[in-house]
């Protein structure tokens, strides 16, 4: 797994932590989860990914950014990559979630993924974190799918739905908070019973392109390794 991340740590009770799921911890007492660095490996990302849109596509306005970067930081995006580089193999699992198939649970690799980026940060600043990342995401990041289609990712995932699931259409929820002139709003996507994709955004349409990005990647992800989601929450909930 180190080699495919691409860091070595001089604090190898970091990478322990990183890898370590709340089930272990419970079976184990006296012992920390991965979930604080989940907490800040989640910020790493973002920044990492949105920076990295920002630089490689100057002549974009946000509206288009925000979806590109919903459509990489979601829990498919992230389980997908947890799985290119063996993450599962390496997580400390407690024997409950071992048997129930942890180790290939897209919401506990996508968790754990985020706690590694949030190690890396840790133990080598924001730059040795933003190279992992973009080692790790690169295949999202720069997929011609992504960039193509970033203006209107509401069409494309209708037409991702019509392909794969005939008959239905993905709902778009959305909620605004704030103050007037600085009102912000949040949306989902939800097909067949599940969110698909949450985003935000200064106005209800880039909140609901955001979103969709987030659900085009999640549903083409999903038909990638050939899973059919029945019901449950969002991508990057808790198992």
């Amino acid at each position: 797994m180190y080699d495919r991340l691409g860091h070595r740590f001089s604090d190898d009770a970091l990478a322990t932590l990183a890898l370590t799921h709340r089930s272990w911890c419970a079976e184990n007492p006296g012992t920390d989860s991965n979930e604080r660095l989940e907490f800040l490996g989640d910020a790493v990302l973002g920044l990492a990914v949105t920076e990295f849109l920002f630089e490689r596509h100057p002549d974009r306005p946000e509206g288009e950014l925000a979806p590109m970067r919903a459509a990489v930081v979601n829990g498919a995006s992230l389980a997908r990559a947890a799985r290119s580089i063996d993450l599962g193999r390496a997580l400390r699992l407690g024997k409950g979630e071992e048997r129930a198939g942890g180790r290939d649970k897209p919401s506990i690799l996508a968790d754990a993924i985020e706690a590694v980026f949030g190690a890396v940060y840790l133990d080598g600043g924001y730059d040795a974190a933003r190279e992992v990342v973009i080692r790790v995401l690169g295949r999202h990041i720069l997929s011609p799918e992504l960039i193509e289609g970033s203006g209107d990712f509401k069409t494309r995932l209708q037409e991702l739905v019509a392909a794969r699931h005939p008959g239905h259409s993905p709902e778009y929820l959305v909620e605004g908070s704030g103050p007037d002139h600085a009102k912000q709003f949040r949306a989902e996507v939800r097909l067949l019973g599940r969110v698909w994709g949450e985003g935000r955004g200064r106005s209800k349409k880039e909140a609901e392109q955001a979103a969709a990005g987030a659900a085009y990647a999640a549903l083409a992800d999903e038909a990638d390794t050939t899973t059919t989601p029945t019901s449950g929450g969002g991508a990057s909930t808790d198992a």
